[in-house]
């Protein structure tokens, strides 16, 4: 997991946010497979929405942004 983690923000920080698209999309359609923690999850899920943001699909970006606050919410309480 944390190979794909790196490769995807090395992506993103070489202004590759297509690629580091695809990349994010697959580590956590990966992580869903292995069955990984939903804290593991909500990190490539924010991931996810700064990208969605850099390449312009702020709908998108802020739809997940919602989810990983609200999944954060129910995981640890407001207070975390």
């Amino acid at each position: 997991q944390f190979a794909m983690t790196a490769l995807g923000n090395g992506l993103s920080e070489a202004d590759n946010h297509q690629d580091a698209l695809t990349v994010q999309e697959a580590e956590l359609a990966t992580l869903r497979r292995l069955g990984a923690s939903e804290d593991d999850m909500l990190v490539v899920q924010n991931n996810l929405a700064d990208t969605y943001r850099l390449l312009g699909r702020l709908e998108k970006a802020l739809r997940v942004e919602r989810d990983v606050y609200s999944e954060g919410v129910r995981l640890h309480g407001e207070e975390h």
